[in-house]
């Protein structure tokens, strides 16, 4: 954390917008520790926070706005690129659209508070066609909660900062120790994530020549459901003629209306 005050102290607001943006866009940087750094550098008056805050701010909007028309125009082909690290992308999909689904818009407000979520929001917001000027208003103070969060925590935290520091560079060798068994935990863990849900990487398919041939002749027992995602559907949306719609981040209760007794085909997007 030392170090990191002091290269922000050497290379002022720039480096702080940076990471600030870079975060906001998807890429795997602290930009909540570059904020609390941020926060004590401003309590050393090394930085200006009238200047500093703005600017962090319109990074991070920056960030979000762009995200959210690569979402609103790409839809999921966005949100499947971003879940690639995650060992089930359907889920870390499902997981944001969840969040949508049960909170609505004011998701957008701790999304940056939430692992995850955070890059999730704003290409989610567009996928599932906010109007943009509601998406800004959310994500505005949702960017106004998180800035001032980690700022005042560096402000307010300057002289344990340094005290941890302090402590980290008399520990030395032993804290890169703890850093590579960590990281090699964590590698062993995210393999056995992806064996793990190996198998939900393959679902099975169906031409629509073959359904229709399906229906055609044996339509009693057949069912058609649709499971298209919050925000993709609404009671206007064009359906199968016939299908059942059921909610994906409400399957518990959903599944109760499919019978036990028919053939059940799904279609989402």
């Amino acid at each position: 954390m030392t170090d990191l005050v002091s290269l922000i102290s050497h290379h002022g607001y720039l480096l702080v917008v940076a990471i600030v943006f870079a975060e906001a866009i998807g890429l795997p940087v602290p930009a909540a520790l570059a904020l609390v750094a941020a926060g004590a550098a401003i309590a050393g008056h090394v930085l200006s926070a009238p200047i500093l805050l703005p600017l962090a701010l319109a990074a991070m909007l920056l960030g979000d706005t762009l995200l959210f028309f690569a979402g609103k125009y790409s839809g999921w082909a966005l949100l499947g690129f971003l879940c690639k690290v995650s060992a089930n992308p359907e889920t870390c999909i499902l997981r944001s659209a969840e969040s949508f689904y049960k909170r609505g818009k004011t998701t957008l407000i701790v999304a940056k508070f939430i692992p995850g979520v955070n890059t999730m929001g704003p290409p989610l917001a567009g996928s599932m066609k906010m109007p943009f000027n509601q998406f800004l208003r959310f994500d505005l103070v949702g960017a106004v909660l998180y800035v001032l969060a980690y700022c005042s925590l560096g402000f307010l935290g300057r002289d344990f900062l340094k005290a941890i520091g302090t402590s980290f560079q008399t520990a030395g060798h032993a804290i890169e120790e703890v850093v590579l068994l960590g990281a090699a935990v964590y590698l062993v863990y995210r393999i056995w994530l992806l064996r793990k849900n190996r198998v939900y990487r393959v679902v099975p398919r169906v031409q629509v020549e073959e359904l229709i041939a399906k229906l055609s002749s044996d339509a009693d027992k057949v069912m058609v459901v649709d499971v298209r995602s919050h925000g993709y559907y609404n009671a206007d949306a064009a359906r199968i003629k016939g299908s059942v719609r059921i909610e994906p981040n409400n399957l518990e209760q959903e599944l109760r209306k499919l019978p036990k007794d028919k053939d059940v085909y799904l279609y989402c997007t």
